[in-house]
C-alpha cells in the first residue's frame, strides 16, 4: 500500500465504487434518451392500469397520461422544437457565459482571481466560495452558472486543480440553493404557496418571505464551513489525478507579475463596473425605479431580480472589453464577438445534450407521473404516524429523494404544503417550520442528481480538462457534499428545535 493510499480518506472505497459503477453508464445524451423512452413506456403501463392520485391542494384527480398514443406523438412532433428553444436553463447559460467569456478571454477574470487567491488566506477562500454559491440563488439559477467557472479560476491560481473548483462551486450553488444572507425569490415563492394553504386553516396566520430568514443566515455560514471541509478532505485529493487538457499549468504566486498595462486595464474595468452598478442602483433603489416591482414597489420579486442574468452579462462583458483594450488582448470590437463565439464553442456539447434533456422534462410533466410520485410520497409519510425528530428526518429524506426526479421546488411544495402544513399544525408546529424542513430536503440532493438541468453543464466544464471523465466520477465527487452537508443541516435543525429559537422574523417552531 502506498503512502497516498494510507492517507486517503476512509470514505474513498465507497466513492471509488460509486465512480466505478457510475462510469458504466452511457454518455449523458444516451442516458436521457433511454430514460425518456422509459418514461413513455411507464406512462403507457400506468395509464392502462388507471394509476392516479388526488391533489391535496385542489382535490383534482391526477391521472397518468399515455404518451404512447396518437395524442402523445402529435404533441411531441409539434412541440419538440419549442421544448428545446424555450428551455429556460439553456438561454440562461448561453447569455451568462457569453459575457463571462469576454471577461475571461480578455484576461480580466484570471488577473482578478489570481490577485484574490494570493491575497486572501486559503482557509477563508474555500468557505467564501460556498457562501457565494449559496447566495447566488438571489438571482435564481444565476449562481449555478457563474460560480463554478469562477471557483475553477480561483483554484487554479491557488495551485489547485480547476476541476476541484468547478465541483466545489457547483456543490455550493446547488446543495446550498435555499440558504442565503438575503431574502430571495425562493422565499417569496414558497411563502406564497404556504400562505395559500394557511388561509384555509383557522387560527394560523400567513407565512411571510422572512419566515425562515434567521435559520437560513446561519445555514449559509454552516454550509461554507462544511463545504470547505469536504473540499479539503475529499475533492482536492481525488482531482489530483485529472488531466489538465489544453489549459495552462497550475499557477504559483510568482507565475505572473502585474504589468503596467494590466494595472491600467484594471482601473478602466473598475470604472466601467462602477458605472454599470451605479446605473442599476439608480434604476432599482428609488421608489420610482423601473426595475422595482411595479405593483408592490418591492425588490423581491422584481424585474431587477428576474433580469439579474442580463445585468451580470453586461457587468462581465463591458469591463472585460475595457480591460482587453488597455492590455491589447482586444484590438478590434470584432474580437468581442470572437470571444463570445469561443465561449459558445466550449458549450457545444451542452447545447446538444439540452435537446434531449428538454424533451425528457416535458415528457415527465405531460405524463403527470411527477405529480403522482410526489403525492404518493407525501401520503406514505403521513401514514407512518411518526412525530418529532424521527418524522423530521424522514420528511426531509423523502423530499430529498423526490427532488432527484422532480427539479421544480415550487411544484413539489404545492403538493406537499397542503398535506404537511395542516398535519403538523395539529401537532403544534408552525407552517414556517414545515416550510423550512422542506427547503432543506429540496436543496441537498440538487448536486448529485444527474437529472438536474445543470448537471450536464458541469460535466461539459470538467471534460474541458479531462475528456475521459464519466458520470460516475462526477457523482462520486459530489456525494460527500450531499452527505456531509445534510448531516450538518440536520444537526443544526435539531439544535434549533431543542433550543426553540426563532427561525425568522416573528416566526418560531411551535404555534
Amino acid at each position: 500500500m502506498t503512502k497516498a493510499e494510507e492517507n486517503a480518506p476512509k470514505g474513498n472505497k465507497v466513492l471509488d465504487w460509486i465512480e466505478k459503477m457510475g462510469n458504466k453508464l452511457p454518455h449523458p445524451f444516451w442516458m436521457f434518451v433511454w430514460i425518456t423512452i422509459f418514461v413513455v413506456l411507464i406512462s403507457f403501463i400506468t395509464s392502462f392500469l388507471g394509476v392516479q392520485a388526488t391533489d391535496p391542494a385542489t382535490g383534482e384527480v391526477v391521472k397518468a397520461q399515455n404518451l404512447l398514443s396518437g395524442d402523445g406523438l402529435r404533441r411531441f412532433l409539434q412541440e419538440m422544437v419549442t421544448n428545446f428553444a424555450h428551455f429556460a436553463p439553456l438561454g440562461l447559460v448561453l447569455v451568462m457565459l457569453m459575457g463571462v467569456s469576454v471577461a475571461e478571454k480578455s484576461g480580466l477574470l484570471s488577473l482578478v482571481m489570481r490577485n484574490l487567491a494570493f491575497s486572501v488566506p486559503k482557509k477563508i477562500v474555500l468557505p467564501v466560495i460556498f457562501v457565494i454559491g449559496a447566495c447566488g440563488n438571489i438571482g435564481s439559477d444565476a449562481g449555478v452558472v457563474i460560480v463554478p467557472p469562477i471557483a475553477a479560476l480561483i483554484f487554479s491560481q491557488m495551485g489547485l486543480h480547476p476541476v476541484a473548483g468547478l465541483v466545489a462551486g457547483y456543490a455550493g450553488a446547488t446543495a446550498g440553493f435555499t440558504a442565503n444572507f438575503f431574502i430571495a425569490g425562493t422565499d417569496v415563492l414558497l411563502a406564497g404557496i404556504s400562505t395559500e394553504v394557511t388561509s384555509k386553516i383557522q387560527g394560523v396566520g400567513e407565512v411571510s418571505a422572512t419566515a425562515n430568514w434567521y435559520f437560513m443566515i446561519v445555514s449559509t455560514i454552516l454550509l461554507g464551513l462544511g463545504g470547505a471541509f469536504v473540499v479539503t478532505r475529499y475533492t482536492i485529493p481525488r482531482t489530483r489525478r485529472f488531466a489538465m487538457g489544453d489549459h495552462q499549468e497550475l499557477a504559483t504566486p510568482d507565475t505572473h507579475k502585474v504589468t503596467d498595462d494590466e494595472r491600467k486595464g484594471l482601473r478602466r474595468a473598475g470604472y466601467a463596473a462602477l458605472v454599470i452598478i451605479a446605473v442599476v442602483a439608480l434604476l432599482t433603489i428609488p421608489n420610482w425605479g423601473p426595475l422595482r416591482n411595479q405593483e408592490t414597489g418591492g425588490i423581491v420579486p422584481s424585474p431587477f431580480l428576474r433580469g439579474l442574468v442580463p445585468i451580470l452579462f453586461f457587468l462581465f462583458a463591458i469591463p472585460g472589453y475595457f480591460f482587453g483594450k488597455a492590455t491589447g488582448s482586444i484590438k478590434h470590437p470584432d474580437d468581442v464577438i470572437k470571444y463570445m463565439g469561443q465561449g459558445m464553442k466550449d458549450l457545444s456539447g451542452y447545447i446538444v445534450l439540452m435537446l434531449v434533456v428538454a424533451q425528457f422534462i416535458n415528457f415527465f410533466n405531460w405524463s403527470r407521473l411527477d405529480a403522482i410520485l410526489a403525492i404518493n410520497g407525501a401520503d406514505f409519510l403521513q401514514s407512518t404516524g411518526l412525530t418529532g425528530p424521527f418524522m423530521f428526518t424522514l420528511y426531509m429524506m423523502l423530499v430529498a429523494f423526490i427532488n432527484i426526479f422532480i427539479g421544480s421546488g415550487s411544484a413539489k411544495w404545492a403538493i406537499f404544503a397542503p398535506v404537511f402544513i395542516p398535519m403538523l399544525a395539529q401537532l403544534g408546529f408552525t407552517p414556517a417550520f414545515v416550510q423550512l424542513m422542506y427547503r432543506v430536503g429540496d436543496s441537498i440532493t440538487n448536486c448529485v442528481s444527474p437529472l438536474y438541468v445543470y448537471f450536464p453543464l458541469l460535466i461539459g466544464w470538467i471534460r474541458q480538462y479531462d475528456k475521459k471523465v464519466g458520470i460516475g466520477t462526477v457523482v462520486s465527487l459530489l456525494v460527500p457534499y450531499a452527505v456531509v452537508l445534510f448531516f450538518m443541516w440536520l444537526i443544526l435543525l435539531f439544535v434549533w428545535f431543542w433550543l426553540d429559537l426563532p427561525i425568522g422574523v416573528g416566526e418560531g417552531i411551535f404555534l
